[in-house]
């Protein structure tokens, strides 16, 4: 880096810690270091002891106990795991193993390097440390031997346990220990993806294949520590170490490591560069809770894919400028209006930029049982089984839908014949009628078998013309009078009337 660039760079760190110094109270500086991996010296560093949510770069440390206990003798990578069922119902990201199933240590690690499996991890713990409880106190034994100051260990996985947090500082003294201490297993953390059966998992570390040089190591997120990365890269035999954390997307992170890693390679460390136990010791307490600022309920839940950049704009490839270079960087702005201040690299400058498409995947086959062939049985074993339980609860599903319809069809034959003997009920018209007509005796004619007149009803009485008497020598006899018919109450008879004579 030209000097007028470095000069600049350094009034950047000047600035962004003034603004992070001034922020609000409660303001939070995402953590980020880049070290040498051979001398432990550091190169940049913000925020690398305060004490963060470390989500799944933990299983960076459950490797170290179980390659620890590998080089001990205690156990050897050939040595069968079984999935308990404490194990098996642990949430993703997992493989999903049924409790019983058992898989060769060698293969549990691959699969948490790239995977990131909680229910092989978890697995792991259980079977070597006799239980989780007893693998954390291993991790926690050998972050004392190795210097980590910050941390603290309460599971295998990483997922979220208040108990648990880490630091920067303390993820890169652990990843020089694994390169350091196993580098018979260095290719362990630069596996690009995993086949299993005929599944195949991409890592989700989004420099492997993008970031010339990268190889290894492990990423993690949990909503409460955000996008973690402890990463690795090489170019002409010098190896860098870049942490980065609490960063808000996978993409942002990948592209912040890569921007960190450039800087770094542009670097050179004397016997007057800081180390990393030279680091001071941090004035938070405790870890932040990220989970109010990356985990929005009004959005989708961010997803630690790390395959999310393309490719990277010709003026971000160029270098651009002096200024966007240490804008890019050091990225320092006023705190937002929310307690959450990033004195990190500029989130809008990072928009139009992108790591360059992945390189062609790799796999490494892993396998259940001790090898593939006894693999393979048992794939087609679960296969079948699984197979014949699709089966049976499809036809369970069918039979229960059968007797569901049998049992409708039954119910509206039942309520057709139920209709079928009941009579139709009269309408309140017709029974009031029946009524009135079966109370009320009808009224009789003079003459037998006259017709009761038309206007007669139960309500209405039939006003008749009086007969007129039948004089002597010729006046024409009259009807008789009928009775009148009573409108609501029934009535005896009217008696008959006697003609005269």
């Amino acid at each position: 880096m030209p000097n007028r660039m470095l000069s600049r760079f350094v009034r950047g760190v000047i600035v962004a810690a003034s603004l992070v110094g001034a922020g609000a109270a409660q303001a939070v500086t995402a953590p980020m270091l880049v070290v040498d991996a051979d001398s432990g010296k550091v190169i940049y560093a913000q925020g690398a002891t305060d004490p963060w949510y470390p989500a799944s770069i933990t299983k960076l440390m459950t490797a170290y106990v179980a390659l620890d206990l590998v080089r001990q003798g205690k156990v050897s990578l050939d040595t069968l795991l079984t999935i308990s069922p404490a194990a098996a119902a642990e949430p993703p990201s997992k493989m999903g193993f049924k409790p019983g199933t058992q898989i060769t240590l060698d293969n549990a690690l691959k699969i948490i390097m790239v995977k990131s499996a909680n229910d092989v991890a978890w697995a792991i713990g259980e079977n070597l440390g006799g239980s989780v409880d007893g693998f954390a106190d291993l991790m926690n034994d050998a972050a004392r031997r190795l210097g980590m100051r910050e941390s603290r260990w309460a599971n295998p996985n990483g997922l979220p346990d208040p108990r648990q947090w880490t630091s920067a500082r303390d993820m890169a003294i652990l990843g020089r220990a694994l390169i350091r201490d196993f580098p018979d297993s260095r290719a362990l953390f630069s596996i690009s993806a995993i086949q299993f059966g005929r599944s195949v998992m991409a890592n989700h570390n989004g420099l492997l294949g993008r970031y010339a040089g990268a190889d290894g190591m492990k990423t993690g997120f949990i909503c409460s520590g955000g996008f973690n990365v402890v990463a690795s890269a090489t170019r002409n035999g010098r190896r860098i170490i870049t942490v980065v954390m609490g960063q808000p997307s996978a993409r942002e992170r990948d592209l912040k490591a890569a921007d960190l890693f450039d800087y770094g390679f542009g670097q050179t460390t004397g016997w007057t560069s800081q180390s990393l136990d030279a680091l001071p010791t941090s004035a938070s307490s405790q870890p932040p809770d990220m989970r109010p600022y990356i985990c929005d309920k009004r959005k989708p839940m961010p997803v630690d894919e790390g395959q999310s950049a393309i490719t990277a704009s010709a003026a971000a490839a160029a270098g651009a400028s002096a200024d966007n270079a240490n804008a890019q960087l050091m990225g320092a702005a006023a705190p937002p209006s929310s307690a959450l201040a990033f004195a990190t690299l500029n989130s809008a400058a990072l928009r139009a930029r992108s790591l360059p498409p992945r390189a062609p995947l790799q796999p490494v086959l892993v396998w259940i049982g001790r090898d593939p062939a006894e693999s393979q049985i048992m794939l087609n074993e679960q296969e079948e089984a699984d197979k014949a339980q699709r089966l049976a609860v499809r036809a369970a599903k069918l039979e229960a839908a059968k007797v569901k319809r049998e049992a409708a069809l039954a119910a509206k034959a039942a309520a057709r014949a139920e209709a079928k003997a009941k009579p139709e009920p009269k309408s309140e018209k017709a029974e009031t009628k029946h009524a009135a007509k079966k109370d009320v005796p009808q009224p009789k004619s003079a003459a037998r078998g006259a017709a009761v007149p038309k206007a007669a009803t139960a309500y209405t009485s039939v006003e008749t013309k009086p007969a007129i008497s039948q004089a002597k020598g010729g006046s024409k006899p009259h009807a008789a009078k009928p009775a009148p018919i009573a409108q609501k109450t029934a009535a005896k008879p009217a008696p008959k009337a006697k003609p005269k004579e």
